[in-house]
């Protein structure tokens, strides 16, 4: 039964914290209990089990996440600007990102892949949602003669992302933001390769 009011997402803000730094397999009712100083009555009323949480709690990272890259091309003239906008969300993805712990498509891409079908779903359908929005500025691109005709939105859109992850990854995994100051350095040299010089 999902009883939704404020328990119920003090539920949801606490268990994506928990699950996006300690992992879902990781994460136990009693963690929850624990970090929401809730009895496990108020958390079963509103929730059936553990991975209902997970896939309310992860559908609200999305939600957090494509409120930022909404927020992030605000006033950006130009689809290169705005790509980069897009790339500095994580510009800090050690000590600050949008979500803490770091991108919640990263960190459940693995940890759901053959264990919890419906959460991958889930974040597929975020991921697919993240590159029809970036290959869309892309298309915009073309049409106002920024970038040449022969460019592949979807392909380039898909390029980018994968390499703003493994930024995001790398960063992480060596507590070193470099990373991804290198990947949008060269975000731009790509970006300018298709331009009409």
């Amino acid at each position: 039964m999902n009883k939704k009011d404020n328990t119920y997402n003090l539920i949801i803000d606490k268990s994506l914290f928990l699950f996006n730094t300690k992992g879902i397999h990781q994460t136990s009712i009693q963690d929850i209990m624990d970090i929401t100083s809730l009895p496990k009555g108020a958390i079963y009323r509103r929730f059936k089990n553990k991975n209902d949480i997970a896939l309310a709690a992860y559908e609200k990272a999305g939600s957090i996440i494509w409120s930022y890259m909404q927020n992030a091309i605000k006033g950006k003239g130009t689809a290169t600007e705005k790509i980069i906008a897009i790339s500095e969300i994580y510009l800090d993805a050690v000590h600050n990102p949008p979500i803490e712990g770091g991108c919640p498509l990263l960190n459940t891409a693995v940890e759901s892949d053959s264990t919890f079908p419906e959460l991958k779903q889930i974040m597929s359908i975020a991921f697919q949602e993240m590159r029809e929005f970036v290959s869309a500025i892309i298309s915009e691109g073309k049409d106002s003669g920024e970038f040449s005709q022969e460019t592949d939105p979807n392909s380039l859109a898909s390029y980018i992302l994968s390499s703003m992850e493994g930024a995001i990854m790398t960063s992480r995994l060596t507590l070193n933001n470099e990373h991804i100051y290198s990947n949008i350095k060269y975000m731009q040299v790509l970006l300018y390769s298709f331009t009409n010089k």
